[in-house]
């Protein structure tokens, strides 16, 4: 059976989708923020991200055939329909997240049979906030448990990456997978993404909250800017090992190293690294910080992250470079900048819990204003990773 999209005009509820009536299984799965630390956790580096409260939620049932599967999105209102013994890449990138997952489970040898997924998301697509990695942990905690796949919560975070790299051709790191599965609820991950050492931080942000503002573009160059990026690393950091046959990754670079080496580095090259280790220092800077409740310290390291990632970077676009210049001048916002892959999607905002339904209101109509979009305001707190749960769907009538 090969792949086949189809599409309805009007939602599919639940038990209408569902065909049997096999025992489900019922799994959440969050989407993620990163406070700071971004771009650097494919260069082995250090990040801060943890889970939100906003999730994709996933019923799924076994459907007594050998190899026919249906998924279906409410999201999207079609059903993807495929055989396990054919995965193929399709043309629609939120398939491949799909079909990455079950063509990684088979080539680790785990037997599925024929299964009905229904699948509903509370996460904007192309936000940044990682709808992908949730998408992606989610199915494989769904199978996993269905089918007694015996997988360890890193196995899932693993799989979930190859799936990514390998399948839907985006070279992201580990961060938006392990987040989304590792994190507890109202704290904070200082992970180390060359050992996969993690430490938990209180989210103890005393009267901020944390506020997202979706800036509603996602600029076509993203992915391919992301990929080259981490190109435009991986070939700087060849050029220093040449040099230096004792370096193993960035994280072996200083940057008197990096300096030293200056002249035989382009300047794309010199600039790409050297954000990463500023970025690196700014990671473990702000743990220190966010400890000591000094949130204002913490603040001005988000700002400087952003400069970073528009300066050196140059991951940022003019939308998000508005949204975090607007909030300078607020004294009860601590820090801004923007967060994900970059060209799109949302700036992270620590600002105070008091003032956030005016400053949204202002800032809305500024951004407007400016460029004729409707920016879109999400207030998220940190969450668990992904539950699989007993019972119905939750939000099932939502």
């Amino acid at each position: 059976m090969p792949i086949k999209n189809i599409n309805f005009t009007e939602k599919i509820s639940i038990d209408e989708f569902f065909k049997t009536d096999n025992p489900g299984v019922f799994v959440e799965s969050p989407g993620r923020i990163n406070l700071i630390g971004e771009h650097t956790d494919y260069n082995h580096g250090f990040v801060m991200p943890t889970a939100i409260d906003k999730k994709i939620y996933f019923e799924i049932r076994k459907n007594d055939t050998p190899t026919a599967c249906s998924i279906y999105s409410e999201t999207f209102n079609y059903r993807l329909n495929f055989d396990l013994k054919i995965i193929e890449k399709s043309s629609s990138t939120w398939e491949n997240y799909i079909l990455g997952v079950i063509n990684e489970l088979q080539k680790r040898g785990k037997k599925l049979e024929g299964f009905d997924c229904y699948i509903k998301s509370e996460l904007p697509i192309g936000a940044g906030i990682s709808s992908s990695a949730a998408l992606e942990c989610g199915l494989a905690a769904s199978l996993n448990k269905l089918f007694e796949l015996n997988l360890s919560k890193q196995e899932i975070v693993n799989l979930s990456q190859a799936a990514e790299n390998n399948f839907v051709g985006s070279q992201c790191g580990i961060m938006d997978q392990y987040a989304s599965v590792m994190s507890k609820k109202d704290h904070l991950i200082l992970l180390d993404c060359l050992s996969l050492e993690a430490e938990f931080i209180p989210a103890n942000f005393k009267s901020c909250k944390i506020l997202l503002i979706n800036s509603k573009v996602s600029h076509s160059i993203a992915d391919s800017e992301y990929n080259t990026r981490r190109k435009e690393c991986e070939s700087g950091l060849k050029i220093i090992q040449d040099q230096y046959e004792e370096v193993q990754t960035l994280r072996d670079v200083t940057l008197e190293l990096l300096d030293s080496c200056k002249s035989q580095l382009s300047e794309k090259q010199y600039n790409r690294i050297l954000y990463v280790l500023q970025e690196n220092k700014r990671v473990l800077a702000a743990t220190d910080l966010l400890k000591s409740s000094e949130l204002h310290a913490f603040g001005k390291l988000m700002y400087q992250s952003h400069y970073g990632l528009r300066d050196l970077y140059e991951v940022s676009c003019k939308e998000l470079d508005f949204l975090v210049e607007f909030s300078e001048e607020k004294d009860f916002i601590y820090g801004s900048r923007m967060m994900g892959g970059g060209f799109g999607g949302c700036t992270i905002n620590l600002i105070e819990e008091a003032h956030i339904a005016d400053f949204s209101a202002e800032v809305k109509v500024a951004y407007q204003k400016e460029f004729n979009i409707i920016s879109e305001m999400i207030t998220v707190v940190p969450g668990e990773g992904t539950l699989v749960k007993g019972g119905a769907l939750v939000k099932r009538g939502k």
